[in-house]
């Protein structure tokens, strides 16, 4: 399961259509609806929030309305809890600036073309839900050392 931090905008049509899956699933775990994924580690944030069904609501409808710029709306009615106010969860500097390397990998093999869309960003930009604050990667990432 990939809960991508960065902007939806950045993934191709595959991982766009990934994510809604894996955030649905995630949205399913966090009302008790599921007897895997449990504990998997990029729920934690949303877990941590005040309000966990309202949160995962709130990161599936920035990736809702993604598909519909490109579009391809997703079924908006799979979303459940969506929260009347915003909500933002804390998200480290070094976990956006992890998770783009990680996309730009991805992109050079699946997607040259949006490989070389993302590979000169600067400026990266989260899925709205999160605040951007200082820190290196998760706890919970699985970083390979080379």
């Amino acid at each position: 399961m990939r809960l991508w931090s960065i902007h939806p905008k950045y993934l191709d049509t595959t991982g766009l259509v990934a994510l809604w899956r894996e955030g649905l699933l995630a949205q399913k775990v966090l009302q008790g609806k599921t007897k895997g994924y449990k504990n998997h580690p990029q729920l934690e944030r949303f877990k941590n929030s005040s309000k966990p069904k309202k949160a995962i609501a709130q990161y599936l409808m920035f990736v809702y309305e993604e598909s519909c710029k490109r579009g391809y709306c997703f079924d908006k009615s799979k979303i459940k809890s969506i929260p009347s106010k915003k909500i933002a969860l804390p998200l480290k500097r070094g976990q956006l600036k992890f998770e783009l390397n990680h996309l730009i990998e991805k992109m050079r093999k699946r997607n040259p073309a949006n490989f070389k869309k993302v590979r000169n960003t600067k400026r990266i930009l989260p899925n709205p839900i999160f605040r951007v604050v200082n820190g290196a990667v998760e706890h919970w990432e699985r970083v390979s050392v080379n």
